[in-house]
């Protein structure tokens, strides 16, 4: 399905996108890109796991933070593949303004933020293969031919965007997901535990980040 559009964004103080869509932010109120190391990076034993021809997916591309904290902590040798599922893209002005929170993410977004600006969505970020494929994750995923060894599952809250968490959907990440694959959220809902146990995950809850008390990470059987 081809989706033409674009995030609705508020900005919290200034400085934090609100998806207007989902009426959710983006990300952390406290440190997103703290938040991104500890459930997504740490929560899939990550950069220790990553060589050449690793492949990372994620639903919920967002601002790109979570790619940028990829590209942060993978100097090569070789390349890593980043795939992420997006329904909808935020444009490039809200993009980099979101990114001017993070710092260190902001220095290494100019190659992702001129891409981004020219439409393309396959594009090289140091060494980072990316491609973000816009869509509904529901027609999208069940034609990906690929096989993630590592998921960032970065949706909107499971309450405000029930779909992206759907069992249908959560079977579609077990079917993409290389034996030993693992996969990492920060949402410790029961009803996504138990979907992503259905997957084929065993999936445990582990400590969250900042305020957050849990967190949910798994392995592929």
């Amino acid at each position: 399905m081809t989706n033409d559009q674009t995030a609705s964004i508020e900005w919290r103080d200034g400085k934090i996108p609100v998806s207007r869509q989902f009426d959710d932010p983006y990300f952390s109120l406290g440190n997103g890109l703290e938040e991104t190391r500890h459930v997504f990076l740490t929560g899939n034993d990550l950069p220790a796991r990553l060589c050449d021809g690793f492949q990372v997916a994620e639903l919920g591309f967002g601002t790109g933070l979570n790619m940028l904290a990829m590209a942060l902590i993978w100097q090569g040798p070789g390349v890593v593949k980043f795939t992420s599922f997006e329904a909808f893209p935020m444009v490039t002005s809200d993009i980099a303004t979101a990114l001017e929170a993070f710092p260190e993410a902001a220095t290494i977004a100019d190659p992702f933020l001129t891409a981004w600006a020219a439409d393309k969505r396959a594009f090289r970020l140091g060494h980072i293969e990316v491609e973000v494929k816009i869509g509904d994750a529901r027609e999208t995923l069940a034609t990906w031919d690929g096989q993630a060894d590592a998921w960032f599952l970065d949706g909107f809250s499971p309450a405000k965007n029930p779909e992206l968490w759907g069992e249908d959907l959560m079977l579609e990440v077990g079917r993409h997901t290389a034996p030993g694959g693992t996969f990492a959220t920060y949402t410790a809902a029961g009803h996504v535990r138990q979907k992503l146990t259905e997957a084929g995950f065993a999936v445990e809850r582990t400590p969250g980040f900042g305020r957050k008390r849990h967190m949910s990470r798994g392995v592929k059987a």
